[in-house]
């Protein structure tokens, strides 16, 4: 049975600290040594980590502040992204994170199972590509999809108990390999020499992969309207930014003073696997694959509950961008329908990169680009508030925030977010149904013509790009 309106759950600062936690703590951080090596020297990570820092810090200041001082925006992202700019933008502003948000979910279940493919016995599963890992991964997102159907309170019960037990071989991987610390193999390679570029294209190199291990910060804000205070949210944001942070820093360095860079650089994901060897022999690698097994079936229902609730604000409220039976929640307060969109993308996104062969890395890289635009457009958002003489107090955050956006979109370079536009385009047929719905134009205003115009006219360009295979973009 259906509700027109979600039921009354509310999440407390455990709940939804956990969420950010599990939700940052996937796949990134276990493949996080190899990622940043690859193309930068200790120095370059060490500075790609404080521009990460202090930019994500100032997100996370962002969504505390707007979580407090505009309690009657309930939404998250979505709902900064509309209140400031219209409908249009906010719609395209949550399913561009949507998006991410699967194609990254769709990269957790590709590393799961290539790290299972790398333990005694289980060699079946490959690098996480093929068929077996394929109906694998099906198969756990099934379960994933079973248990958020059994409603959303108890699907965070869950996933706090998840988020302890994935902090368990984490700890004892800074434990062993801090131990195993040798200043003299971090220095080895401290300017990067050996990767033949520049200090600021190393850190550059570096960037979307610090996004990736972020990404996930802003999520509390997305349950405001099922939490018991904006303060729970506030709270939230801050706490899970500091705990991932600490870990992150830590697991990257600690990694290059275990293993050189170059020999880092070409460790098969995931690398803290090999890390942990070499710090510990072969048991320590067992430990890390299967706790990575459990950090990111953790993650993944972290991202659900994310994605699923995310999609379904689209369809809700007196005037929703997107048809309403995708707002419709039932009465254990689970979004089916946006439950069941989301995970049937994330299926079909699973079983295309089987036949594509598209791999880890290039998933994360586009997720992380996927959601640059949305991060853009709250620290804009922001900005607009703080100019304010009410909440001048807050402009240094948003005009930092703002800064690393528009510097993350440099760093992201055209590849990504050209691509991007062939998954920003479907989403219009969306919006223009719930425009129909309400008996209103699909197009309103100057505006989203000419915004629609250039949006289908790049992904038109991109597509053909792509088919005529030009290098560069694929």
């Amino acid at each position: 049975m259906e509700a027109p309106a979600q039921a009354p759950v509310r999440l407390g600062t455990l709940g939804l600290t956990a969420l950010v936690v599990s939700a940052i703590l996937g796949s990134g951080i276990f493949s996080l040594p190899q990622n940043m090596a690859e193309g930068a020297g200790a120095g370059a990570i060490l500075l790609a980590w404080g521009v990460t820092g202090l930019g994500m810090f100032a997100l996370a200041r962002v969504f505390q502040r707007l979580t407090m001082e505009r309690e009657d925006i309930r939404e998250g992202i979505y709902g900064y992204a509309r209140t400031g700019f219209g409908d249009f933008v906010g719609f395209n502003a949550a399913w561009g994170y949507w998006m991410s948000v699967i194609i990254g979910s769709t990269g957790y279940l590709v590393l799961m199972f290539g790290a299972l493919g790398s333990l005694p016995g289980l060699a079946f599963f490959g690098d996480g590509s093929g068929r077996v890992a394929l109906v694998a991964g099906l198969g756990v997102l099934g379960l994933m999809h079973a248990l958020v159907l059994r409603g959303v309170r108890a699907a965070f019960a869950l996933n706090v108990v998840v988020t302890a037990a994935k902090l368990i071989p984490l700890l004892l991987f800074l434990l062993f390999v801090a131990r195993a610390f040798r200043p003299d193999v971090l220095l080895a390679d401290w300017r990067g020499a050996a990767t033949n570029t520049t200090l600021p294209a190393q850190t550059k190199a570096t960037m979307l992969y610090t996004l990736w291990a972020f990404m996930g910060v802003e999520c509390a804000t997305i349950y405001t309207g099922r939490a018991r205070s904006p303060a729970a949210v506030s709270r939230a944001t801050i706490l899970g930014f500091l705990i991932t942070l600490g870990l992150l820093v830590a697991v990257s360095l600690l990694s290059l003073g275990v293993m050189p860079r170059g020999e880092l650089a070409h460790a098969r994901n995931p690398s803290m696997a090999e890390v942990m060897t070499r710090a510990t022999g072969p048991w320590g690698g067992v430990l890390i694959n299967v706790g990575l097994a459990v950090s990111v079936g953790g993650a993944l229902l972290a991202w659900i509950l994310i994605s699923a609730e995310l999609i379904s604000l689209l369809g809700r409220g007196a005037q929703p961008t997107a048809p309403a039976w995708l707002g419709r929640v039932d009465a254990r307060g689970t979004p089916r329908n946006a439950l069941w969109l989301t995970n049937g993308l994330t299926a079909a996104l699973l079983i295309l990169n089987h036949f594509s062969e598209a791999g880890y890395n290039l998933l994360i890289q586009l997720s992380s680009a996927m959601a640059l635009v949305p991060y853009f457009l709250t620290a804009l958002f922001a900005l607009k508030l703080a100019r304010a003489p009410a909440t001048r107090g807050h402009l240094a955050w948003a005009a930092v925030a703002c800064a690393y956006s528009v510097w993350m979109l440099y760093a992201a370079g055209p590849k990504y977010l050209m691509l991007s536009l062939l998954l920003y385009a479907p989403g219009f047929a969306l919006f223009a149904s719930a425009r129909r719905e309400q008996h209103r134009p699909a197009l309103e205003g100057t505006g989203e013509k000419l915004a629609v115009a250039l949006l289908f006219a790049g992904a038109l360009a991109v597509l053909a790009w792509v088919l005529a295979g030009k290098p560069g973009l694929t």
